[in-house]
């Protein structure tokens, strides 16, 4: 007696085919993605788990559909790491590939190596910070720079 088959395509009311083809719709776009690997393997794994009833007459079945895809590729970027006027560790993208390296904007225009115009960064050279003068007897603190100190 020849065992009676099985209709994948309509298994489970057709479950199992429409979570099939969701599965290849990942994988289609994840090989498409231009952010991937498009040489790495992708997997798609069907897992039906059977579980038979005591008078082994009926089984129930659980269908798990998996795929595996490609992570996206990392993407790498410089900080330039310097220390500002106040002494603090400060961090900003390099942008023109190279400390100190002028380049032109999308915009036609010139800028720093992180991207900020030139005449910004010319007018920033020459401010001259408010800076209180604290007198202690004969020893005068230069250093102290606070907000307060602008307003008395």
């Amino acid at each position: 007696m020849s065992q009676p088959k099985i209709n994948l395509n309509e298994f489970a009311n057709g479950a199992l085919a429409e979570r099939v083809n969701i599965a290849m719709n990942e994988v289609y776009a994840n090989i498409a993605d231009q952010n991937t690997d498009p040489t790495k393997k992708r997997k798609v794994v069907i897992t039906m788990v059977l579980s038979a009833d005591e008078e082994r007459d009926l089984a129930m079945v659980d269908i798990e559909v998996k795929t595996t895809l490609t992570p996206a590729r990392t993407v790498g970027s410089k900080i330039i790491i310097d220390k500002n006027a106040a002494g603090q560790v400060v961090g900003q993208e390099l942008k023109s590939g190279s400390p100190g390296q002028m380049m032109i904007s999308q915009d036609g225009e010139i800028v720093s190596d992180v991207g900020i115009p030139i005449d910004v960064v010319e007018q920033a050279k020459y401010e001259v910070p408010e800076v209180e003068v604290v007198q202690d007897g004969n020893v005068i603190d230069f250093r102290a720079t606070s907000p307060s100190a602008a307003q008395r």
